[in-house]
């Protein structure tokens, strides 16, 4: 795809591409030691582990992809663009590649993605870091009872193919504090250039009404990883994904310790990502 709006300057890394399916998914590899896989969700990409990467490299092996129909891989107008078919091509990806026991590093839609992979593949998984997420149906949540309302929407294909809503209007939204900068913005808006490339926003928008029942089966699933040394760092200014997921979170993973930040929101590796580098960090070596 053409990248001119790229920014090299905040994400000076090297693109390397793995095939399947014929169609190109993106990823970087950068640094040497202990595999660090990190998953992204919606409406972002690697870029939004930029700074994490970067502070990670000297010591450990940084390996981040982006999701078909997303940042720098490809957009095919005909593909299974379900958050299962996502976790199938994770696992195709980690498995060709031979990588080892990792520490994956999941954000957003990147949770159930990641970890249901790591349920299929706990011993590939030494450590778990998990960034405003979720595992389980958000159907007796009232908000989401509101949410619903807009996801059943036939007016929802259109905002997101012709409006780009997810990454132009939502995303930007969802920050605490620190809000995202405008010339930054289009580092996200730009990978969904047009109403062809905006596929898989809308596929992961779909989801959150049709797959609640498979997030369930997850979360019912999660003790063959939940023993597993885990960090949580949560943006608690989330209007999103509010503080009580990740109480639910807690509760479910008692090898755990949290790192709240008070004033980020939906994106902490995006809006405080001096902190974020530095919690996993210190969590990469002590659980060493």
């Amino acid at each position: 795809m053409e990248t001119r709006w790229l920014d090299k300057s905040e994400y000076p890394f090297v693109s390397n591409y793995f095939l399947t399916g014929g169609h190109q998914l993106h990823y970087l590899d950068e640094g040497a030691g202990e595999t660090v896989l990190f998953i992204h969700g919606t409406p972002s990409w690697s870029f939004d582990f930029r700074h994490v990467i970067t502070a990670l490299k000297p010591s450990f092996r940084c390996v981040a992809i982006d999701h078909m129909g997303f940042g720098l891989s490809d957009k095919p107008a005909h593909y299974d663009y379900s958050t299962q078919k996502h976790s199938e091509t994770l696992e195709q990806f980690v498995l060709a590649k031979q990588l080892g026991r990792m520490t994956l590093v999941v954000h957003d839609f990147g949770g159930p993605i990641g970890l249901d992979f790591a349920m299929r593949h706990p011993e590939k998984i030494s450590r778990l870091v998990i960034l405003n997420s979720w595992l389980w149906s958000s159907r007796s949540d009232p908000e989401f009872a509101r949410l619903r309302k807009l996801l059943s929407s036939p007016l929802l294909p259109f905002l997101y193919r012709y409006l780009n809503f997810s990454a132009r209007y939502l995303l930007p939204r969802s920050f605490g504090d620190n809000k995202l900068p405008k010339y930054r913005l289009q580092q996200y808006t730009k990978p969904f250039a047009d109403r062809t490339q905006r596929n898989g926003p809308l596929a992961f928008a779909r989801s959150l009404l049709a797959d609640q029942e498979w997030f369930q089966a997850l979360w019912e699933k999660r003790q063959v990883i939940a023993d597993k040394p885990t960090l949580f760092i949560w943006g608690m200014k989330d209007p999103i994904i509010k503080p009580q997921y990740l109480d639910i979170f807690e509760s479910g993973f008692p090898n755990s310790e949290t790192i709240r930040l008070e004033t980020a929101g939906h994106f902490p590796q995006e809006e405080q990502p001096q902190a974020v580098s530095d919690a996993i960090l210190r969590f990469l070596h002590d659980t060493a």
